[in-house]
């Protein structure tokens, strides 16, 4: 599949068939997320693959008790080590950090999160990326240190709707040469 069909055939979807996620396209998942650009090369992202129902569960409940999350049969946390930037020192992680690093990690990891949901829609499953939970009680289920932030959690599966695309800006709403235009 080409980059640009990916990217247009792509949706958040949010129901999914009771079919698992195969061991090979797991790992192709997770390659295209090691293989993307860090900067400094600092590779500071971290990923939890969860594929237990009660874990998919709690996962759902701590993001806004979205229920329909659970039916998916694969979540992938992707998770920021600030470590990787500052290896020494105190660190303030959660949502309101000052932490100028923490954003440079939360840039990487999001890099990453998005060559795992193109490489999911070029394998023929569906995603849905995941923001709305606390650090507090996101970290508190899946047992992840304090000095970590949870940039998002994919939910993938195969697709049991076809949502339509939704509208998007044209190109001069949103480009600018040169400098800001407004």
């Amino acid at each position: 599949m080409e980059v640009q069909k990916a990217i247009r055939q792509r949706r958040s979807v949010r129901r999914f068939k009771n079919i698992p996620v195969a061991e090979d396209q797991l790992s192709l998942l997770l390659e295209a997320a090691r293989l993307a650009p860090t900067g400094s090369n600092t590779q500071s992202g971290r990923f939890i693959v969860i594929r237990e129902e009660r874990m998919r569960q709690q996962v759902a409940k701590v993001s806004h008790d979205q229920k329909w999350m659970a039916q998916a049969p694969l979540f992938v946390a992707c998770v920021a080590d600030l470590r990787a930037r500052v290896p020494a020192g105190e660190l303030v992680i959660d949502e309101t950090s000052p932490q100028f690093e923490l954003k440079q990690c939360i840039r990487d990891v999001s890099i990453q999160g998005e060559h795992i949901v193109l490489q999911a829609e070029e394998l023929g499953l569906a995603s849905c990326w995941i923001g709305a939970y606390t650090q507090e009680e996101i970290r508190r289920v899946l047992e992840i240190p304090e000095d970590k932030y949870v940039v998002a959690v994919l939910v993938i599966g195969y697709a049991d709707e076809a949502p339509a695309a939704r509208p998007r800006k044209p190109l001069s709403e949103i480009v600018f040469h040169e400098k800001w235009q407004g």
